[in-house]
């Protein structure tokens, strides 16, 4: 497949899709108003036409049969907003003729014509149209279709026909994605469909058949689509409505079965180890050799048997389905196995094993379509069979009543049909009463308000599963059979009962690429979520999902994940290591770092794809594949292959959980050697030798720092031992330590900070509601000598000595003793080549903070007497070093004036 054809066609389809249907929506009177909102011009009914006049003075008029649609579309464009009901039609119009090119190519559609090219797959050809005398699909008037096409100029007309023809008939087997097409939806359907510049010619012009041949191309297109929206969003505060495209990242395909292989697979195999299934996994790993007696533990816990149609796999953030249709594929090779007739396994699959939850309404459409497609291919009639998918979007309750729906519903048959007024008749029962089920709809409605934000996250008791199974299929019938108020009340509560009934379930496997997004990005109601739900996770949603998922599983599950690699080092997410160290098993783990989705937009997501597993194995001996040297995904992907044929290569390691807890603050860090861990079990943490903190925060650099050489010299006090002499002395400015580049032993003098009388102004800095901007933390310390090193760095991190005077930053953090003679033996040790690997092991990241720096091991064998007198000669050169640079607070002359006495010029 081809990305580069999507990537360059779908942000541009997107464009048009919008901007083709807001012209639609103009030609009936309907406008945006600049603000989301919407302008509708007032209506008046002339004869057989409509006629509509604009704030601008223009006038339109379209054919009287279509006011029932034209006041749908106003009034959705009211509920919603005319930029969101916009959107949300492109969306879905897209996704439509997508799924019909891709049904085309493949000759799914029942009448094996092509709706969107000719018989040869001709752009601008239709063979529908050309044979559509021949064509029976359901309610199309075969009378007007011969009217139409006799009349030899209705072409324009008869192929609009016949496409919301093909998406009706669609909508019996697909009613996720082609949904009863209302009226506002048709009306926005664009004019000028079979024109040279139509959507439908450009989508089969830019995108080769050959494009079309794997369903996982139906994902790169939804991918490339949302990306200019993802552009739009990402770095602020974002929006419920905008967290799909701010979050969504289409997976490739090679770590999908790598986790899918090694979660679903893996519980087969676990029962089944000569299957031969595994010769059909190319990124399974086999688990390490095992010590005794953790061998013991696993043939204890390990099931004689597995039935296939027990296996459950979740994916809670599913996006367009790419994981569940590996996992469809996994679990097909399995069902085959057992013996399953052909013809029975995909029904069985994706009405019993594959479940799948997503906010964005859009992505499930696309999910649910990969997954009968996938099953297509095995059995045709896959679409008759009524299959009923798991796979579902969000639905929030905020539109629902349970007092209205109880009545409606009439479970009880207390309410007496034809009475409207029951509700408040005495002698009626009080919904409110003891009755479970009305209490399980009550709870429903309050837990899903703001399914649209939290979606998957939102907690479901176990013990629900059976009375909302049994909920569940009483409204299925009452859809089909109950009377009026019965259907409509039944249609409107049965999504929510499902999406409950899906996360009441535990699984054997949750695989998922969970949204990505830090809690500066999240809403005020996400935000708040978070930090009550999951104060362990709450940095950032992928480690929230992480955290989430284990509550999701089956005892002995599997979590299955890609996401950010920072949980695995950074100090915001010590507690939840803790927590899975003691109460889950790392059973293998692909650490990829960098570039490993650049065929996705160039991203540089750092990222660590693993599988644990829903208990605690201390000494489990887990499998470790180290790829974050690869500089591409290609590279990462060579590796990890290679590592699977090669165990004996040098970036595939085995570790146990229970070392990681001997190291502070419990990393990752698998690549550690034995002797490695004994110099952190055996040594003390350097926080308790010499503790470092952070410093200053002035809330506005620009108004309290300067270089030293942007004020008068003389202004400038140098050498104050305490912020307390300050308030004695007339100086304003004072040298500040503010990290700054790569630099060992000494320097990076450059900046000064307004600290005048104490840091009077900065410590009274406010904002324009009134609050504190400023933060001064540790001021006791300021001004006294100290061992600095520079928050962020891309490489080595580099220690420098501060001589008393210096003010310091948040970001030059600093690590002080009353005794110099300490501070130069932790210099030594700091800047010396086992504590440089040992800080690459700890955190490979760009920052290194006080947490960092108090996690290092205080190896006092290391440094002696004499590592005192080669700091102070290092410290030494770096000063004559730094004095050669007129940016140097002791410049004197340039170096190249002097050579031995002599002046060069």
């Amino acid at each position: 497949m081809n990305t580069a054809n999507i990537k360059k066609y779908a942000p541009k389809a997107r464009a048009r899709f919008i901007d083709t249907m807001t012209r639609q929506a103009a030609r009936v009177g309907i406008s945006p108003d600049g603000k989301g909102g919407a302008v509708i011009a007032p209506l008046e009914q002339k004869g057989d036409v409509l006629v509509m006049t604009t704030q601008d003075g223009q006038t339109h008029t379209v054919p009287a049969h279509l006011k029932r649609a034209r006041e749908a579309l106003a009034a959705w464009v009211q509920r919603d907003g005319f930029t969101q009901a916009i959107e949300q039609t492109a969306y879905s119009w897209f996704n439509r003729l997508c799924a019909i090119r891709y049904m085309e190519i493949h000759g799914y559609l029942d009448h094996g014509r092509r709706v969107l090219s000719g018989a040869g797959g001709e752009a601008g050809q239709f063979q529908i149209l050309d044979e559509c005398l021949e064509v029976d699909l359901p309610g199309l008037d075969t009378a007007r279709v011969r009217e139409l096409k006799l009349d030899g100029t209705q072409d324009e007309t008869l192929y609009r026909e016949l496409l919301l023809a093909q998406c009706h008939a669609l909508h019996e087997a697909m009613p996720f994605l082609f949904e009863p097409l209302d009226d506002a939806s048709e009306l926005l359907l664009p004019n000028n469909l079979t024109k040279t510049d139509s959507l439908i010619r450009e989508l089969v012009e830019a995108t080769p058949e050959e494009d079309w041949q794997d369903v996982e191309v139906i994902g790169w297109l939804y991918q490339f689509y949302i990306s200019e929206k993802k552009d739009q969003v990402i770095g602020k505060v974002v929006k419920s409505e905008d967290i799909p495209a701010a979050t969504q990242l289409f997976t490739p395909n090679w770590i999908v079965q790598y986790l899918v292989q090694n979660s679903v697979g893996r519980q087969w195999l676990q029962t089944y180890p000569a299957s031969k299934l595994k010769a059909e996994m190319p990124y399974y790993l086999e688990p390490a050799e095992q010590e005794p007696e953790v061998q013991a533990q696993l043939d204890a816990i390990t099931p004689a048997s597995l039935d296939p149609e027990t296996i459950k796999v979740l994916d809670p953030a599913c996006g367009s389905g790419h994981i569940l249709v590996e996992a469809y594929n996994v679990l097909k090779a399995i069902y085959e196995e057992r013996g399953y007739r052909t013809r029975d396994i995909p029904k069985l699959i994706l009405e019993n094993n594959l479940f799948g939850l997503d906010i964005d309404d859009r992505a499930a459409q696309l999910a649910g379509f990969a997954l009968l497609m996938k099953a297509r291919e095995d059995d045709r009639r896959i679409l008759t069979r009524n299959v009923r998918l798991n796979v579902l979007a969000m639905q929030s309750s905020q539109h629902l009543d349970a007092n209205t729906l109880w009545r409606d519903l009439n479970l009880t048959g207390d309410w007496h049909q034809g009475q409207s007024q029951g509700l408040f008749d005495s002698e009626q029962q009080d919904p409110s009463s003891n009755d479970a089920t009305y209490k399980l709809i009550d709870d429903l409605i309050e837990r899903f308000q703001d399914a649209k934000t939290f979606g998957s996250l939102i907690n479901v008791a176990n013990e629900w599963e059976a009375p909302l199974k049994a909920l569940l299929e009483e409204l299925t019938e009452l859809s089909n059979s109950g009377d009026i108020m019965q259907k409509a009340a039944a249609q409107r509560l049965v999504s929510m009962v499902q999406q409950a009934w899906v996360l009441a379930q535990r699984y054997g496997a949750v695989v998922a690429n969970p949204p990505y997004m830090g809690s500066k990005g999240m809403n005020k109601a996400l935000k708040d979520y978070a930090k009550k739900a999951y104060p362990n996770s709450k940095s950032d949603m992928f480690a929230i999902f992480m955290e989430h998922a284990f509550s999701l599983l089956a005892p002995l599950g599997y979590n299955a994940q890609i996401n950010m690699q920072s949980w695995m080092f950074l100090s915001s997410y010590e507690k939840l290591r803790d927590w899975l160290l003691d109460n889950s098993t790392i059973i293998t783990m692909a650490h990829l770092g960098g570039r490993a989705f650049d065929s996705i937009s160039g991203e540089v997501v750092s990222a660590t794809a693993f599988v644990m597993e829903k208990i605690a194995k201390p000494n489990y001996q887990g499998v470790y594949l180290r790829l974050v040297e690869g500089k591409s995904e290609a590279e990462k992907k060579g590796a990890m292959l290679e590592a699977i044929q090669n165990r004996d290569c040098s970036w595939c390691y085995d570790a146990k959980p229970d070392d990681f807890k001997k190291i502070p603050g419990s990393p990752v860090a698998y690549w550690l050697s034995k002797e490695a861990i004994q110099a952190f079990s055996k040594s003390k943490e350097i926080k308790k030798v010499m503790p470092a903190a952070v410093g200053l925060q002035t809330g506005d650099n620009s108004k309290f720092v300067r270089y030293w050489y942007e004020v008068d010299f003389e202004k400038i006090g140098f050498e104050v031992e305490s912020s307390n002499e300050t308030a004695d002395l007339d100086f304003k400015w004072y040298p500040y330590n503010k990290g700054g580049d790569f630099r060992k032993w000494y320097g990076n003098r450059e900046f000064i900070v307004d600290w005048k009388n104490d840091g009077e102004q900065i410590r009274n800095f406010k904002d324009d509601k009134g609050g504190l901007r400023s933060r001064p933390q540790n001021t006791k310390n300021y001004f006294k000598p100290s061992i600095s090193w520079s928050d962020v760095t891309s490489g080595d991190v580099a220690f420098r000595y501060y001589d008393k005077g210096f003010v310091y930053d948040v970001t030059g953090m600093s690590a002080q003793s009353e005794s110099e003679d300490l501070m130069k033996k932790v210099l030594a040790l700091c800047n010396s080549c086992v504590i440089n690997w040992v800080v690459k092991s700890l955190n490979p990241t760009l920052h290194f903070q006080a947490g960092n720096y108090h996690s290092l091991p205080y190896i006092g064998a290391a440094v002696n007497g004499s590592s005192i007198d080669l700091v102070d000669q290092c410290i030494n050169l770096s000063l004559q070093d730094e004095t050669a640079y007129e940016t140097s607070f002791s410049f004197k002359s340039s170096p190249l004036k002097e050579k031995k006495g002599k002046v060069f010029f």
